[in-house]
């Protein structure tokens, strides 16, 4: 059984938790990391989140992998996840014992990197969408509380419709992604 899904409110502390963890990041990894972005619910000021932070790398190419793999294992002690099934990306979660925290590695200007920061940047500028968000993912929460997967799928027709609301404003503005996090 997994840990229960429990949503927080929102916490001023998770920026500042992004900073560290983004200079550590930009200081192992150089120029290999195009941008590095703090991404997901955290990110987003007032949204109640599971208290993870996620952080997204983008790189110019997954290949070679030990051109960042070798500094989020050996310089920051990340671990990889080679059996996560999205191949848009590689996955590190935090070291064993430490706060719980994801690292996407994407290709810089592909979709699925494209998407976290148009949902982010979206959610930002709109607050009664995520404030629609956090009921659906509460509601969704205590639900599925001990079954994270259900979780999950419970609340992806919400996060495709914010999906299409983002498309609409990123069309409408000519969103590009905002400044580098890190």
């Amino acid at each position: 059984m997994s840990e229960p899904v429990v949503i927080e409110e929102y916490d001023p502390a998770w920026p500042e938790e992004f900073a560290r963890l983004g200079a550590r990041l930009r200081g192992a990894l150089g120029d290999v990391a195009v941008r590095i972005d703090h991404i997901g619910s955290t990110s987003v000021p007032g949204l109640a989140a599971k208290p993870v932070i996620d952080v997204q790398i983008s790189v110019r190419s997954f290949e070679p992998p030990d051109a960042y793999r070798a500094p989020l294992e050996e310089e920051l002690g990340l671990v990889f996840r080679p059996g996560n099934p999205e191949r848009t990306k590689r996955y590190f979660r935090e070291p064993p014992g430490s706060r719980r925290t994801h690292v996407h590695v994407r290709r810089l200007g592909s979709f699925s990197e494209q998407f976290a920061l148009l949902l982010r940047d979206f959610l930002r500028r709109h607050p009664g969408d995520a404030a629609e968000y956090a009921r659906v993912k509460r509601r969704c929460a205590a639900e599925c509380r001990e079954d994270r997967a259900a979780y999950v799928e419970a609340k992806d027709a919400f996060v495709w419709e914010i999906a299409r609301r983002a498309d609409a404003w990123a069309q409408r503005t000519g969103w590009l992604p905002g400044p580098i996090d890190a």
